[in-house]
């Protein structure tokens, strides 16, 4: 059997082609690794557990806004905790309208909530700065006073 020249070619690129995929996916890891750690720096920027931006009518319509597009589908859209994916999934979900529920949440427990997540709810992470995310908890508040 005489193989040609395109296909014995193909059986060497293959082991090359391997072996740097395998090099570049190990030189990754370690610039993955402070990402996480930078998340993790965030959730303490408050050291008391207090929120440290304070809302104002910008900060309040844009956390609106990253809400109707990322937590509404659970949560619903004016925070009721009736949202179609939550309905479709079984999940019964906090009504952030009611303030006895929120009362029982420090401000650094509903921002771990949204960077860290809990249970199938997927946090937030590094897809959104500390500012923002704190923004969002005084958006949650604001809820209960509507």
């Amino acid at each position: 059997m005489k193989l040609s020249f395109p296909a014995s070619g193909g059986f060497l690129l293959v082991p090359f082609l391997c072996l740097a995929w395998q090099q570049n996916s190990t030189s990754q890891k370690p610039s993955q690794e402070p990402k996480e750690a930078a998340v993790s720096s965030e959730t303490t920027s408050s050291t008391n557990g207090t929120n440290p931006v304070k809302p104002t009518p910008e900060n309040l319509a844009d956390a609106k806004k990253f809400f109707g597009f990322d937590c509404a589908m659970c949560h619903g859209a004016s925070g009721d905790g009736k949202g179609d994916l939550a309905a479709s999934m079984g999940l019964k979900m906090s009504d952030w309208h009611d303030s006895a529920e929120l009362a029982k949440m420090s401000d650094a427990e509903i921002f771990n909530l949204i960077v860290k997540g809990k249970g199938k709810m997927e946090g937030e992470g590094n897809r959104v700065s500390s500012e923002k995310a704190w923004g969002l908890v005084n958006y949650v508040r604001a809820l209960s006073k509507k």
